[in-house]
């Protein structure tokens, strides 16, 4: 592992920030390392109970005030904040390459997404919060309001880290929560503590969002304090299936909420009307961005088996001219994996594949972490890639032909996962009629699996979790206050 650093990356802070301070250097680190080489990225503060008991505490003694602030007021520091990251995106766009491997062209994706969410979100301050009822009791006046929780605790994770990271503490926050947030060591810089630079340099109040990091495989101590904490109110996580299960039993035993976008396996349906040319860039953009790290990412691809054969043969040809490499340079597409695992599993699926019968198309193999986009037909029912039972995160994509529509929109949905589908068609209607039909959370007709907006509610199904982003996230991070109001003295039975 080397020390060697690029020059051109300025890496900013890499301490703890609890209560408006970064914490002192010279404490316990751990190194943060390239996946590309395994070079040091940085070498980041290892935190653990005593960092998360204190990062809580600031929250909670900040919550009333940043609870109580005037939209207004807020409105001013998210929009602020909007400003700083834009301007921060050539550096940012740098850390993301090196820290997690993701390219030019997916970092500045999510910076600007970011932005466009701060804008967003400064304006649900200003959104109506409540209604009135009216009583079956004379005289009295009924109105519901919303409130804040009080303290929201995030894991963010390392794939789509700065803008994820962004959606686990603005939605809270937006609705008067403070929050503490535990970045995925495997990036903790573009999941946490360059958002904790800017929301200092905009200003935001001592204690209304904390960072903790800590080291690989001491995740622990700091989940405890979120689940034993009696001022923490929420658990806001996005990540896997598995991890949330966990995380969501210890959430019951506490009597706490829970908010998950977890996993998906999301298919695509190119109905033999599609524009082959608009299927074939849709499905290249929704497989193999961040090289198929990203939780919707496409990962089968059901096309009717009158336009099957052009259609693998346009796409494999637009996947071949993909270019792999450092994603530090602007012209390549395809980064390395995040670690050797990732690299192990996405040989291990293509090989069970291959050994049941099926074809490689393109791709298939490896240099270094660097996995070339790998395509796939004729694969068996009961290979491991193509179950929909457990998604694979890398650039391995299934496409299958089919000749009745009904028959692939019921095989598509037979998958414990229901975060993200698409379908390609030139009908609306008969778009708009299957869509209808698809259960899961989101749903685009003529448009990839990835597409994403600041505004728009993103959020899954069945085990692709719970909870929406946008101003939607309103129903998970305030709950609901009856409040009634007589105009006389009341009337009882005794």
């Amino acid at each position: 592992m080397s020390e060697t650093l690029n020059p051109e990356v300025r890496i900013g802070r890499t301490t703890h920030f609890i209560n408006g301070q970064w914490a002192a250097e010279g404490g316990e680190t751990f190194p943060v390392l390239n996946p590309l080489d395994d070079s040091v990225v940085a070498h980041v503060a290892a935190g653990g109970r005593a960092e998360a008991e204190a990062a809580v505490a600031a929250a909670q003694a900040a919550f009333p005030a940043w609870a109580a602030l005037p939209p207004g007021e807020r409105q001013r520091l998210f929009l602020k904040a909007a400003d700083i990251t834009e301007r921060r995106l050539p550096e940012i766009v740098k850390i993301m390459a090196i820290e997690g491997g993701a390219s030019t062209t997916f970092a500045a994706f999510q910076i600007r997404l970011s932005a466009a969410m701060l804008r967003q979100a400064a304006s649900w301050g200003y959104m109506p919060y409540g209604d009135m009822i009216r009583s079956d009791t004379p005289g009295r006046t009924a109105m519901v309001t919303r409130k804040p929780l009080g303290v929201v605790a995030g894991f963010t994770p390392w794939n789509g880290a700065f803008y994820l990271a962004w959606r686990t503490f603005l939605l809270p926050m937006a609705f008067g929560n403070t929050t503490v947030i535990k970045p995925s060591e495997l990036a903790p810089l573009s999941a946490g503590l360059i958002h904790a630079e800017i929301l200092e340099e905009a200003g935001f109040p001592a204690g209304s969002f904390n960072i903790v990091t800590h080291a690989p495989g001491a995740a622990a101590e700091v989940a405890d304090v979120f689940f034993e904490h009696p001022a923490v109110r929420c658990i806001n996580f996005t990540g896997s299936d598995k991890t949330a299960r966990i995380l969501g039993a210890r959430a019951g035993q506490a009597l706490k909420r829970m908010v998950m976008e977890l996993g998906g396996f999301n298919p695509m349906l190119v109905l033999e009307d599609a524009d082959v040319d608009d299927a074939v860039n849709a499905t290249c953009f929704g497989a193999f961005l961040h090289q198929g790290q990203v939780c919707m990412n496409t990962r089968k691809v059901y096309v009717h088996r009158a336009i099957h054969d052009g259609f693998v043969e346009k796409l494999a040809a637009k996947v071949r001219g993909l270019k792999a490499g450092d994603p530090i340079d602007p012209s390549v597409i395809i980064g390395p994996l995040i670690n050797d695992r990732a690299v192990e599993q996405t040989h291990e699926r293509l090989q069970d594949a291959l050994e049941r019968g099926a074809t490689l198309v393109t791709g298939g193999k490896s240099h270094g972490r660097i996995f070339e986009p790998t395509i796939l037909t004729d694969v068996p029912a009961d290979a491991i890639c193509t179950t929909g039972c457990d998604e694979t995160f890398g650039p391995l994509l299934v496409i299958e032909a089919f000749d009745d529509a009904e028959a692939a929109l019921a095989q598509a949905q037979n998958t414990p996962y229901g975060l993200s589908a698409a379908i390609m068609t030139r009908d609306q209607a008969r778009g708009l009629n299957m869509a209808s039909r698809f259960d899961t959370g989101i749903i685009h007709i003529n448009a990839p699996t990835m597409a994403s907006e600041a505004a728009l509610p993103v959020g899954g199904v069945k085990d692709s979790g719970w909870g929406r982003s946008g101003h939607y996230a309103v129903e998970d991070f305030t709950e609901v206050r009856l409040t009634t109001m007589g105009s006389g003295p009341g009337r009882y039975p005794f």
